[in-house]
C-alpha cells in the first residue's frame, strides 16, 4: 500500500510554502528521520524528515514549486504489501479520472469520499486528508471505524495503531460523527469578498501589482484576525531618557574594547523584561482554558526584513546583561534578514516591543501579537519642554504605548506595569539592583 507524504505545516503560521529542493528521487529507500526535502516557509528554510519507512514510489510536486497548499500531496512513498499489485506504480495518472484519489482536485473530496474505499485516502470535514499510517487505515477498516473522527497522537496529528485501538470502543459515535459536521458547515460565515481596484473606481494600468509573497499573506492574515478577534486598548505614557542616554555612552565606552555597543532598544529590552517580573500579571497570555502566567520574559522584537517583519526573541531576558542581550540581538537580526532563523527563535514569545524611534516616529500602537497579552510600542527620543518644580525646562522625551488585550491584562495591570517600567528607564541604574 502507498504511503502518501504531504506538505507538512513547519509553523502555526504556514499555510502554503516553497518546495525548495528534494533530497531523495524515485527509487530511494527512506527511513524514518531520514532528510528527504527542504521547504522554504514565509519565514525561513527548513529540513523536512520522513515519518515512515519505504521506496519513494513517485515525486508529485517538483523542486522549486511556489505556493504548495499545507496537506497538499507531494510524493508517494511504497510502503507494506505495494508489491502485491502490479497496477499501482502508474496509479496517479490513471486514477485521476475517479476525482476521489487525485490531488489537484481537492475540493471535490468531500463529495466523492462516501463511496471511496476506506483505507485509500480518508478526507477530514474540512476537505484536508487524515494522516494515518497504512496499519492504521487497514485495522480501522476491518474495525468499521471511521478514520475522519479518530484523533491522530503520531507525528503531525498522524493516526497510528493505538488511536485506532484506543477508538475500537467508540465505534458507533466514531460513525455518526460526519451527521452534524456536514449540517454544521453551512452555518459557518462566508469571508467577505474584497472588491477589486477597478470595482472602487482605480482604472487598470494605472498601477503595478506585486503578487504577495507567503510571509505578506501570513501578516495580512494574523493581523486581520489579532485587530478583530483581541479585544485591545492602548495606553501611553512620557518617559524622561537624558539619564538613560548618558549611561548608554558611558556603558559603550567601557564595552569598546569588547567590540560592544549597546543600544537604547537592548535596555528597553532589558528594562521591560525586569518590569514583567515585577508584574507578572502583564506577562501573561490568554487562553480558552485559563490565563497562562509565564515563568520568564520572552521579549520578541519586531525587525523589518524585505518583504514584511518577523520577531525573534531574546529568551529569558529578565536573567541576561546588556552585553549579551545586545550581542544576541545583533545576532538575532541579521540572521532574520538573511532568513536563517530557526523556528524556536522567533515562534512563542511572552512580551513584544516594536521600535519605530530611529524612523522619526513619535508615537503609535501596535497591534497585538497573539497569544501574547501585550506589545510596546516605542517613539523616537526628542527635545521637549517640560515643567519641574513649577519651571519650564528642556528634557529628552520618548512616548511608549502600551497595547493590551483586554482579556487578560487589564487597565490596571498595563498602568501598573508602565508605573515600573518607567524608573527603569529614567534611572537606569535601578537595573542593576
Amino acid at each position: 500500500m502507498s504511503i502518501d507524504i504531504l506538505m507538512p505545516a513547519l509553523s502555526p503560521t504556514m499555510e502554503e510554502g516553497t518546495l525548495a529542493k528534494w533530497h531523495v528521487k524515485v527509487g530511494d529507500t527512506v527511513k524514518a528521520g531520514d532528510v528527504i526535502a527542504e521547504i522554504e516557509t514565509d519565514k525561513a528554510t527548513m529540513e523536512v524528515e520522513a515519518v515512515d519507512e519505504g521506496v519513494v514510489e513517485a515525486i508529485l510536486v517538483a523542486a522549486g514549486t511556489e505556493n504548495v497548499k499545507v496537506n497538499a500531496l507531494i510524493a508517494k512513498l511504497a510502503g507494506e504489501g505495494e508489491g502485491e499489485s502490479p497496477a499501482p506504480a502508474p496509479a496517479p495518472k490513471a486514477e485521476a479520472p475517479k476525482a476521489a484519489a487525485a490531488p489537484a482536485p481537492v475540493a471535490a473530496a468531500p463529495a466523492a469520499a462516501p463511496a471511496a474505499p476506506a483505507p485509500a485516502a480518508p478526507v477530514a470535514a474540512d476537505g484536508s486528508r487524515v494522516f494515518a499510517s497504512p496499519l492504521a487505515r487497514r485495522l480501522a477498516s476491518a474495525a468499521g471505524l471511521d478514520l475522519k473522527s479518530i484523533k491522530g497522537t503520531g507525528p503531525h496529528g498522524r493516526v497510528i495503531k493505538s488511536d485506532v485501538e484506543a477508538a475500537k470502543s467508540g465505534a458507533p459515535a466514531a460513525k455518526a460523527a460526519p451527521a452534524p459536521a456536514a449540517s454544521a458547515a453551512p452555518a459557518a460565515a462566508e469571508p467577505r469578498k474584497a472588491l477589486s481596484l477597478e470595482q472602487m473606481g482605480i482604472p487598470a494600468g494605472s498601477y503595478d501589482l506585486v503578487p504577495l509573497d507567503g510571509m505578506r499573506k501570513t501578516i495580512a492574515r494574523r493581523l486581520t484576525d489579532s485587530f478583530r478577534d483581541v479585544p485591545h486598548f492602548p495606553l501611553q505614557i512620557d518617559l524622561e531618557i537624558d539619564a538613560l542616554l548618558a549611561a548608554r555612552a558611558k556603558i559603550n565606552g567601557l564595552l569598546e574594547k569588547q567590540g560592544v555597543k549597546v543600544s537604547v532598544n537592548d535596555i528597553v529590552i532589558k528594562a521591560a523584561a525586569v518590569a514583567l517580573k515585577q508584574v507578572p500579571e502583564a506577562n501573561a497570555s490568554y487562553t480558552p482554558e485559563g490565563i497562562a502566567m509565564h515563568h520568564h520574559a520572552d521579549i520578541a522584537v519586531a525587525v523589518a526584513i524585505d518583504g514584511g517583519l518577523i520577531t525573534p526573541i531574546i529568551r529569558k531576558a529578565e536573567t541576561k546583561g546588556l552585553a549579551q542581550i545586545s550581542a544576541e540581538m545583533k545576532d538575532l537580526a541579521q540572521r532574520a534578514k538573511d532568513k536563517k532563523l530557526k523556528p524556536e527563535e522567533f515562534q512563542g514569545g511572552t512580551f513584544s516591543i516594536s521600535n519605530l524611534g530611529m524612523f522619526g516616529i513619535k508615537s503609535f500602537s501596535s497591534i497585538i501579537n497573539e497569544p501574547q497579552g501585550a506589545i510596546m510600542s516605542v517613539g523616537a527620543g526628542e527635545q521637549r519642554p517640560v515643567v519641574k518644580n513649577g519651571e519650564l525646562k528642556v528634557a529628552t522625551v520618548m512616548t511608549v504605548t502600551l497595547t493590551c488585550d483586554h482579556r487578560v491584562v487589564d487597565g490596571a495591570v498595563g498602568a501598573k506595569f508602565l508605573s515600573a517600567f518607567k524608573p527603569l528607564i529614567e534611572e537606569p541604574l535601578t537595573l542593576i539592583v
